[in-house]
């Protein structure tokens, strides 16, 4: 039997994930077996750390790779269908479309994705586009929707924590320039707040004084800070 071609998709949902539980590593590994069991030649690895509940869903790039027919893909494979897309339904039978298109068929290693199709016709000799259908397809979408149901459940979790303790005066996320978050007690346990950071907090004070005196353009309060010996961060924090 001549061996088919595959894609394999890995995602954790964040990069902390992605080295805690269910690593890239621990998914490759399932993969790998699975498709060594069945023969299956595994072309190309793709890993996403990041969330796939967004408009630009990650696995297009995957997906994308499969369309270019000089690949020659046969088979998507990914762990899970909650690894594959937690956009829900909505999301999940566009994507699966996409490689239905191209001749690829998407997979997972548990087994709720199933290759086989049924003709309701068949007894009669005859076949119709509408006639052909996946009997998995319900338990399909089912999966798709109980996976973006746990990341709305967790995404509400993290975000409705964060607000509160905003809300309450704490710090929640990376510290702006200039400034660093660090714990103390409180009587809601260990909490974030701001404080200026020790080497960088100078020059932002710096530079909002020369702004107040109103004689110095933008690019010549640049130099003066230069001067003073600013360095900016090697991997400087990003903002959304």
């Amino acid at each position: 039997m001549h061996s088919q071609n595959a894609v394999a998709a890995i995602r954790v949902s964040t990069a902390k994930q992605g080295f805690n539980g269910d690593s890239p590593e621990a998914q490759k590994e399932q993969i790998e077996r699975f498709a060594a069991a069945r023969g299956i030649t595994i072309k190309e690895f793709f890993i996403f750390l990041e969330s796939a509940s967004k408009e630009l869903q990650p696995m297009q790039q995957a997906i994308n790779y499969c369309k270019d027919s000089k690949n020659d893909i046969q088979l998507f494979i990914v762990k899970s269908i909650d690894r594959f897309t937690r956009g829900g339904s909505d999301f999940y039978s566009p994507l699966k479309r996409q490689l239905e298109e191209c001749g690829v068929t998407l997979v997972d290693i548990y087994g709720v994705i199933s290759t086989q199709k049924v003709n309701t016709l068949e007894h009669l000799g005859v076949q119709y586009k509408w006639s052909v259908y996946s009997p998995t397809k319900k338990a399909e979408l089912l999966e798709a929707e109980r996976a973006n149901d746990e990341m709305r459940d967790i995404m509400s979790r993290m975000i409705g924590a964060e607000v509160r303790y905003t809300r309450m005066g704490y710090w929640m996320r990376q510290a702006p320039y200039g400034l660093e978050s660090y714990k103390v007690d409180t009587p809601h346990g260990k909490r974030c707040v701001l404080r200026p950071h020790r080497d960088e907090s100078e020059f932002i004070t710096k530079m909002f004084e020369l702004r107040a005196r109103a004689t110095l353009t933008d690019r010549q309060i640049a130099k003066e800070i230069n001067k003073l010996g600013y360095k900016s961060r090697a991997n400087p924090p990003r903002y959304s």
